[in-house]
């Protein structure tokens, strides 16, 4: 068995410093710690349950793949957050058919983020 104590997705930036102010400033992400000195330093940020860390450089973006997922307890108040403060919005929050409010995102290396809100009234609240 292997026992998981913490977590956290690792992104490898291709300007960590543009991405910093993405993540601290447009998202608000509170940071957990930063290690390091320069340009390449690490931060890390709270993600709810999790850890976001930012360190080192990358000649090349994140694998098209990934993506994060971002649980709010008000989506449209996120959108207005983010918008305020000039991100680019990609979608703004809607009602899905599968009943989760989503708005979507994009970091500076094209990382997509979901904002999720899940209403009071959705299944992921309450047991079967």
């Amino acid at each position: 068995m292997m026992h998981v104590l913490s977590s956290r997705i690792l992104l490898r930036p291709t300007d960590p410093e543009r991405s910093r102010r993405f993540y601290k400033d447009i998202l608000n992400l509170q940071i957990y710690r930063e290690f390091g000195t320069g340009p390449d330093r690490g931060t890390v940020y709270f993600l709810g349950g999790g850890f976001l860390e930012l360190s080192g450089r990358s000649e090349t973006p994140p694998a098209p793949g990934i993506s994060l997922w971002l649980q709010v307890s008000d989506a449209k108040a996120a959108y207005g957050h983010v918008v305020a403060r000039g991100a680019t919005v990609d979608r703004p929050p809607q009602l899905e058919p599968w009943g989760l409010v989503e708005m979507w995102l994009t970091d500076p290396d094209g990382v997509r983020i979901a904002v999720v809100e899940v209403p009071e009234d959705h299944p992921l609240r309450h047991r079967p």
